[in-house]
């Protein structure tokens, strides 16, 4: 029948709500934990190191939690936002006030963030943990990051063009805006904040998350691009030789930049 409702005009108002809660977790909540992460740079080399060390602790169980808890969530989250920025409409130019500015670039800078964590993935890992994949992406100067060699490799990378920084200046602020203003709306989504006054106070509270969450993205990236490459794989040497004798962590060629020393 011409009239019959498609699967998400019947289900869209729990897509909308799984929508909502995907922003926040897990999308959102790694997101910042992430650039926390990235940010602990800013203490040394051996810092950093160590985070990415307890990280990949998991073993062959990490690549299920990558997988279940954050890029399936978050591919629903951007799909469903796509279709939520093409079925909605802009009306700035008939009610250009702060909110409405706010609803246009929340679309905008959802496209964005798409577009650069597809890019940040790619260039950090290449998407896919399998070798004659990796070697590709290698060639193409992708799949840059090797865990055990982790801030040498994220730094060489990062200094490796400069349209990388560029670009992951751009990104870390479209995804802050896109969960800052985000965690706004979906505080009224939810019925958190509904009264004028209550709406002011979310507006201090999320801007203040936003800026707390950007300046932890800066300091990383900021970091990244001031640190010397060689010094850090250096470090990087002596830590996984102490860590694979002391078995705290499993020899892995896979995970290590060359040229590397082996213990």
């Amino acid at each position: 029948m011409a009239n019959e409702l498609t699967f998400v005009q019947k289900h869209e108002f729990l897509l909308r709500r799984l929508h909502s809660l995907t922003g926040l977790v897990p999308v959102g909540l790694y997101m910042c934990v992430h650039l926390a992460t990235n940010a602990s740079i800013l203490n040394g080399v051996e810092a950093f190191q160590n985070a990415v060390y307890m990280i990949h602790s998991l073993g062959n169980a990490l690549v299920f939690v990558e997988w279940g808890a954050i890029f399936l969530p978050l591919l629903f989250h951007a799909i469903f936002g796509v279709y939520i920025a093409y079925s909605g409409q802009f009306n700035t130019s008939r009610y250009s006030t702060g909110k409405n500015w706010r609803y246009v670039l929340q679309r905008i800078t959802g496209l964005i963030a798409f577009v650069f964590i597809f890019a940040h993935v790619a260039h950090m890992h290449g998407w896919f943990h399998v070798d004659f994949w990796l070697q590709l992406m290698e060639k193409m100067g992708l799949a840059q990051f090797k865990a055990y060699n982790a801030a040498s490799t994220a730094a060489a990378a990062m200094q490796a063009n400069l349209l990388w920084p560029i670009l992951y200046l751009v990104g870390i602020a479209a995804c802050v805006f896109h969960f800052a203003n985000g965690l706004w709306t979906m505080g009224i989504t939810w019925g958190l904040w509904i009264t004028p006054k209550a709406q002011k106070r979310a507006d201090y509270i999320v801007w203040g998350i936003g800026g707390l969450v950007m300046l932890l993205g800066l300091s990383a990236l900021g970091g990244f691009m001031t640190l010397d490459p060689a010094k850090a794989h250096d470090i990087e040497v002596r830590m996984y030789e102490e860590s694979v004798k002391s078995g705290r962590i499993v020899p892995n060629e896979h995970k290590l930049s060359h040229p590397h020393v082996s213990p």
